[in-house]
């Protein structure tokens, strides 16, 4: 009877140092903490991680996504030594958007490695946004401002000349109102640069931003007898901001409005594939040479430069879904045929389904 406890208790024993339980209280800690953190066993399964841990991406199906923290992993289960080190990482898994993070590794126990890594990007997003904004208010501001100037000193020698002055008037308020559109829009592409998604994601579904885009444009779209047609995947869940989603879907939509002719068709569609959840925006405009195409991301790029003035398009329309999309770790693809038409679409990740019940149980 003696051997046989003996024996009962070494196997118990021997399941415990196999399990890939974490140690006591380490759990509360990592549910705890603002950070993202996470928790190792000696094979580099993720045994713990925190919900934030999943939302910057770190890890996916229980593995580390990024080779740069397997690397300081390896470091640390070397040395012995903890490691701290900020670095750069692909906000998702495509796209062209970074995050940058100041990790700190070091062993838990004698078996696990804890990982935590802390947000640093606000830092170098407030720098590029300061810069970018210096740059937009000298490169576009000057132009409506100096034509509001010139149409001002032309009013006074017009005085005597009702029908000019009418004229001129009408012009300021014109341009006025390009000034406060391109304002308007440089401020929210700047707000853009300096807004962290991936702090404030919620799990959303894609149909009803789909469903208060394509209602913000029925009026515009009616005006001119054109049919906005949804279809595609439903229910699919992505995690994200809400109000920027739906800002980049509708200013598809309404880009594809204005660039249509009368009477023509919209598709708004979605498809989900490993993954990879696509939206896509189609219409049956005038289409964009191909060699104008890589450009159309850009800030204050248009196409056709009459065109935008006379429908007031300012050319940051695309840029801003563009950052939009980017903060969410997807990214944004263009076709066009001229003639035929063009078709947008935006590529996101999936909603984790991991991050979604974690996000569950901290609220």
């Amino acid at each position: 009877m003696a051997l046989l406890h003996v024996a009962e208790r070494r196997g118990s024993d021997a399941v415990a140092a196999t399990s890939s339980a974490v140690p006591d209280g380490v759990d509360q800690v990592i549910d705890a903490i603002e950070s993202a953190g996470l928790v190792l066993d000696p094979s580099n399964n993720v045994v713990k991680a925190s919900a934030a841990a999943y939302t910057y991406g770190l890890v996916s199906n229980q593995v580390l996504v990024h080779p740069e923290i397997d690397g300081l992993v390896a470091r640390v289960r070397r040395t012995g030594e903890p490691v701290d080190q900020e670095i750069t990482l692909a906000r998702g898994p495509f796209g062209e958007a970074l995050i940058h993070l100041d990790v700190r590794v070091a062993r838990l126990g004698s078996r696990y490695v804890v990982v935590l890594a802390d947000d640093r990007t606000d830092s170098y997003r407030l720098e590029e946004t300061r810069r970018d904004f210096i740059a937009n208010i000298s490169h576009e501001l000057k132009t409506p401002i100096g034509a509001i100037s010139l149409l001002a000193e032309a009013l006074e020698p017009a005085s005597d000349d009702p029908e000019q002055v009418r004229r001129f008037a009408k012009r300021m308020a014109t341009e006025a109102t390009r000034l406060s559109q391109i304002t308007r829009e440089i401020i929210e592409l700047s707000r853009l640069q300096a807004t962290d998604v991936l702090s404030t994601a919620k799990r959303l579904d894609l149909d009803g931003i789909i469903s208060n885009a394509v209602d913000q444009n029925h009026v515009a779209a009616d005006a001119r007898h054109m049919t906005l047609a949804v279809g595609g995947k439903k229910h699919v869940m992505i995690d994200g901001d809400e109000t920027l989603l739906t800002l980049a879907v509708n200013n598809l939509i309404a880009n594809a409005i204005q660039y249509s002719p009368d009477g023509s068709r919209i598709g708004i569609g979605v498809r989900l594939e490993e993954g990879v959840v696509e939206l896509s925006v189609t219409d049956q405009g005038i289409g964009i040479p191909e060699d104008d195409l890589p450009r159309v991301f850009e800030r204050f790029f248009r196409v056709d430069q009459a065109r935008s003035r006379n429908t007031g398009g300012t050319g940051l329309g695309l840029s801003i879904v563009k950052h939009v999309v980017q903060n969410h770790g997807g990214d944004i693809r263009a076709w066009s045929q001229i003639g035929q038409g063009s078709t947008f679409t935006i590529r996101l990740p999936e909603a984790s389904n991991s991050a979604a019940a974690l996000q569950g149980e901290k609220r």
